[in-house]
C-alpha cells in the first residue's frame, strides 16, 4: 500500500506542477498498481486530458479504480463511462466555481473596492479607503518625478536629470511590500508615469494572460497590457492622486509621441539633431509627418522629406522635399513675432519657476537626509542595545550602522550641494530694468549654450505642428502653422531657385555694397566690411577679390574716380566741394587730429556712407575765408579771450561755435590755432544756421 500526499493544497486543473500525480501515472503505466483508492476518484484530475489518459493507462494495465461509491474497470464501457461522466462533471464543478468567484470580483472592482497591490506612495486607512502615505520623503520624490517630466517632457531626461542630482526613488516589490530606496532606472520612472493609480483612478483589468507553447512543447503564459479602451473597469477621481486624470492622459500622450518611429518615418523625442521641426512637420499632400535627413559636407544641414507613398505603394517618387534651414528660418521668425509680446512675462515666469523648482528640489535632498538620519539613528539604538559578548550579532549591526550612518554622509553632501545650485536672483533694480527692457528670446533661443534638444522643446511648446505644401511650378511653399491650442497662420515661402544655394551673401551686405561702389574701391569696400564683421555666404571675410566677385555676381558696376574733385551739386555758387580727410587737410592746411575734431564739434559737416566707411568732407567758401595765414590785428587766443570776456574756455568755444564771437584759424607760423575778436558782434567761424 503506497499513499500519495505530494499534490495536497495543488490544484487538480493542470497537471504540470502536480508531481504525485505524474508519479502514479507513471506506475500505472509501468503495471505496478493493481488499485487506485481515493475518497473522490474524479479529484486525481479536473482536467478531462489528464483524466483520460489515467483511464486509458489502467484500462490497458488492467488496473481498477475504487471511491465510497463502488470499485471501477476502466476496460468495463459501463465503468468507463461513469468515470467519464465524473470527470466530466469535476471540470465543470471547477469551471462553475471559478466563474462565481471571478464573477464577485468583477462585480467588487466595478464597485472600485477591490482592494488591490497598492504601489508605492499609497496606502490603506483603518477603513480599507486609499490614501497617500504619510512618509513625506516616499511623496516628495514621487512628485519630484512628475514636475521634472512636465519640465522635460521625456523620461529618459528624467532618469538622467535624477541620477545627476543623485536622487534616489522609492520602491515596493510585491513579494514583500516593505519600502526600499534605490537609484533611479528607467522603468520605475515609466511605472510612475503611466500608472493610472498617480492619478487618483481606480483601475482593474489592465492586463490580459496568454499561453502557447515554446518549441520544445512548453506552455508558457504572458502577461500584456490592453489599450485603454479594454480596460474592465476605470474609476477617475476613485482616491487622492499625485496628479489629476488630465495631467495623465497629457503624460500618456507625450510619451507615445515620444516612442522613436520606425525608420522611415517621422516624429519622435526631440533629439541632438539640428533639424528644429523633426516630428512637427505634416505634409500638405498625404498628411503625413516628414521624415527629416541631413545633408552637407559636415551633415548638418536638415531637409524634410515625404516619401512614404514610394515606399509603401510603390510610386514613382516621393510627395515632397525642401531643405530644412530656409523653412525654419521662416517659421523662427514667425514665432519669434508671435512671442514679442510675450517675452517679458515669459522671462519672469521663467525666473520664478526655476526658483520654485530649486526649492522642491532642496525639499527633496531634505527628506532625503531626515530619513537617511533616522536610518542611521535606528541602526545605532539596535547595535547599542546588543550585549557586546555576543560578537556574531554585533558585527552584522555593526556592519549595517557603518552603511547607515555613510549613507547619512552622502545624503547631507547632496542636500549642501543641492543648495549652492540655487540660481541667480535678480535684485529689484535689474527687475526694473527687465520691465522697462524686456526680454529677448530670440537671444535665448540662438544661444551656444542651448542645445539642439531644448530648442525643439521650446518650439513644441509654442507649435501643435506645421503643414508645408511645396509648389514646383510656382517654386513656393504654402505653411500653415498651427499653434497650441488650435489657432493656426496661413503664409507663403519663397523658394531656392534652381541652381540657387542657401550659402549666399546676405542682401543687407548686397545693398552695402552696392552703395559703397558708387564712391569707393573694392579694396577700400572690402576694409569696411571687415571692420563691420561682415562674412560672406560661406563664413568668411571679405578681400578685394571677394567683393569683386560679389559685384559681378549680381550685376553691381565698379567705382570709378572722378576727373575733378567732387562738388556737392547744389546750384548755390559756393564753389563747395567733398573731399576725404587727407584731401581736407592739403586745402585747409591743418593736421588730421583737428580735422577728426571740427568734425566731433561740428565745426565742419561731413557724413559716412556706413560704419566704418571713410569721411566724405563738405568745404565751401565760408570754411576757406575763416583759415587765415596770419593772425588779424587785435585778435587773440582762446585762453585770452576768456579772461578778457571772464568767462570759461568752453564757453567761449560755444559762443564762436554759435556764431556770436567772430574767429579765424591760422594755419602758419608760431601761432597756429584759433584766434578770436573779442571787440566785435560780428558773426564768427563756423555759424550753425537755426
Amino acid at each position: 500500500m503506497r499513499v500519495i500526499d505530494a499534490d495536497l493544497g495543488r490544484s487538480g486543473a493542470d497537471a504540470t506542477a502536480r508531481q504525485g500525480f505524474k508519479d502514479l501515472v507513471a506506475d500505472v503505466g509501468l503495471g505496478r498498481v493493481g488499485i487506485v483508492f481515493g475518497i473522490e476518484v474524479s479529484r486525481l484530475a479536473r482536467n478531462n486530458s489528464d483524466w483520460y489518459q489515467l483511464l486509458d493507462l489502467c484500462a490497458m494495465t488492467d488496473t481498477l479504480i475504487a471511491d465510497t461509491d463502488g470499485v471501477y474497470h476502466p476496460a468495463d464501457f459501463n465503468d468507463r463511462l461513469v468515470l467519464g461522466l465524473k470527470g466530466t462533471m469535476s471540470e465543470a464543478e471547477l469551471h462553475l466555481i471559478r466563474s462565481r468567484l471571478t464573477a464577485g470580483l468583477r462585480h467588487k472592482a466595478a464597485r472600485g473596492e477591490l482592494r488591490q497591490f497598492l504601489p508605492v506612495g499609497f496606502d490603506y486607512d483603518e477603513n480599507g479607503a486609499v490614501v497617500i502615505t504619510p512618509d513625506e520623503a516616499v511623496v516628495e520624490a514621487i512628485a519630484t518625478v512628475f514636475r521634472r517630466f512636465a519640465e522635460l517632457g521625456t523620461g529618459r531626461q528624467v532618469l538622467l536629470s535624477l541620477r545627476g542630482d543623485g536622487l534616489l526613488l522609492p520602491r515596493r516589490p510585491t513579494r514583500t511590500g516593505r519600502v526600499h530606496w534605490a537609484a533611479a532606472t528607467y522603468p520605475a520612472v515609466h511605472d510612475f508615469l503611466t500608472n493610472p493609480v498617480y492619478a487618483g483612478a481606480f483601475v482593474f483589468g489592465r492586463t490580459r494572460t496568454e499561453k502557447r507553447l515554446d518549441p520544445s512543447g512548453t506552455v508558457v503564459a504572458r502577461t500584456i497590457l490592453l489599450p485603454r479602451e479594454e480596460w474592465t473597469v476605470l474609476i477617475p477621481d476613485h482616491h487622492p492622486g499625485f496628479i489629476d486624470w488630465a495631467t495623465f492622459e497629457a503624460n500618456t500622450a507625450r510619451l507615445r509621441e515620444n516612442w522613436r518611429a520606425p525608420r522611415g518615418f517621422g516624429g519622435g523625442a526631440p533629439r541632438e539633431g539640428a533639424a528644429l521641426l523633426q516630428g512637427r512637420l505634416r505634409c500638405g499632400k498625404c498628411s503625413r509627418l516628414m521624415q527629416t535627413g541631413y545633408s552637407g559636407t559636415k551633415g548638418n544641414c536638415p531637409r524634410y522629406l515625404c516619401g512614404r507613398a514610394k515606399q509603401l505603394y510603390g510610386g514613382e517618387k516621393g510627395c515632397q522635399s525642401l531643405g530644412g534651414r530656409r523653412l525654419e528660418n521662416r517659421v523662427l521668425k514667425e514665432v519669434f513675432a508671435v512671442l514679442e509680446p510675450a517675452a517679458l512675462a515669459a522671462t519672469a515666469q521663467a525666473l520664478t519657476d526655476a526658483e520654485r523648482a530649486h526649492a522642491a528640489t532642496v525639499r527633496t535632498f531634505e527628506l532625503t537626509a531626515e530619513r537617511a538620519r533616522y536610518e542611521a539613528d535606528r541602526a545605532r539604538r539596535q547595535y547599542d542595545a546588543v550585549e557586546p559578548e555576543n560578537r556574531l550579532v554585533a558585527r552584522a549591526l555593526e556592519r549595517a550602522l557603518e552603511a547607515k550612518l555613510a549613507a547619512q554622509r552622502q545624503a547631507e553632501r547632496d542636500l549642501l550641494a543641492g543648495r549652492a545650485r540655487r540660481p541667480v536672483r535678480l535684485t529689484d533694480e535689474e527687475q526694473a530694468w527687465l520691465s522697462r527692457a524686456g526680454a529677448d528670446v530670440r537671444a535665448v533661443f540662438t544661444a551656444p549654450s542651448t542645445t539642439f534638444r531644448e530648442r525643439k522643446q521650446l518650439l513644441r511648446a509654442i507649435l501643435a505642428e506645421v503643414v508645408v505644401t511645396v509648389d514646383p511650378a510656382t517654386r513656393t511653399a504654402g505653411l500653415r502653422i498651427i499653434w497650441q491650442g488650435g489657432t493656426s497662420t496661413e503664409l507663403t515661402m519663397p523658394l531656392t531657385k534652381t541652381g540657387g544655394h542657401f550659402r549666399a551673401t546676405d542682401e543687407d551686405t548686397v545693398d552695402l555694397v552696392r552703395r559703397l561702389a558708387e564712391h569707393y574701391d573694392d579694396t577700400t569696400i572690402a576694409l569696411i566690411l571687415s571692420r563691420q564683421h561682415r562674412r560672406t555666404g560661406t563664413g568668411l571675410t571679405f578681400t578685394k577679390s571677394r567683393v569683386q566677385s560679389l559685384r559681378v555676381s549680381r550685376g553691381i558696376p565698379s567705382h570709378r574716380p572722378p576727373d575733378t574733385v567732387p562738388t556737392d551739386g547744389d546750384d548755390d555758387g559756393d564753389d563747395a566741394v567733398v573731399v576725404t580727410v587727407a584731401e581736407a587737410e592739403r586745402l585747409l592746411g591743418v593736421g588730421k587730429v583737428t580735422i577728426y575734431r571740427w568734425l566731433r564739434d561740428g565745426f565742419i559737416t561731413g557724413e559716412q556712407l556706413t560704419a566704418g566707411a571713410p569721411w566724405r568732407i563738405r568745404i565751401d567758401q565760408a570754411v576757406r575765408d575763416h583759415i587765415v595765414p596770419a593772425v588779424p590785428e587785435g585778435w587773440v587766443g582762446l585762453d585770452q579771450a576768456a579772461t578778457t570776456l571772464g568767462m570759461a574756455r568752453q564757453t567761449v568755444l560755444h559762443k564762436v561755435q554759435r556764431g556770436e564771437l567772430e574767429a579765424v584759424h591760422v594755419n602758419r607760423g608760431r601761432r597756429k590755432g584759433l584766434r578770436i575778436n573779442v571787440s566785435s558782434d560780428q558773426t564768427g567761424l563756423f555759424d550753425q544756421p537755426s
